[in-house]
């Protein structure tokens, strides 16, 4: 695992890329929303990400505009996991969508990239956006 790790870094620092940055839970709960493990991690080929909004992004009515995105270590867009019990409904997209209420959240990911072909296994990072907010997860998806 050690020696995958030593890699991917060799490979982004010979590209000029650098890896997204991974918060502490500390540093989420002070943004207003925590981006929770995916479960299973390893996975293959379903997971689910689970993230929670916190009273302080609702104050005054206000709403929490949401959107989660998977990149793969090179730092391309690969797909956006879909919204479990929102209330629009389940089934869409998870980008720019509006929360009215703080909670525990999930969002569902099949394993496809955004033209419907399973993706390789290997280190993907799942960014949530949170009202301008950002913060990144590692997750892994092994065949």
């Amino acid at each position: 695992m050690r020696r995958i790790a030593r890699v991917l870094s060799l490979l982004l620092a010979l590209s000029g890329l650098s890896a997204p940055a991974v918060y502490g839970q500390e540093r989420q709960q002070e943004s207003g929303f925590t981006l929770g493990q995916n479960y299973p991690n390893p996975f293959n080929p379903t997971t689910r990400i689970p993230f929670e909004l916190f009273e302080d992004l609702f104050v005054d009515g206000k709403t929490a505009v949401v959107s989660l995105r998977i990149y793969n270590i090179l730092q391309q867009f690969v797909a956006a996991p879909t919204a479990l019990n929102h209330s629009s409904g389940d089934g869409g997209p998870l980008i720019n969508l509006e929360y009215v209420q703080p909670g525990r959240y999930e969002a569902y990911w099949d394993g496809r990239d955004v033209s419907g072909r399973q993706v390789a296994s290997g280190i993907y990072f799942v960014q949530i956006t949170v009202n301008g907010q950002i913060n990144v997860m590692k997750m892994w998806v092994a065949k």
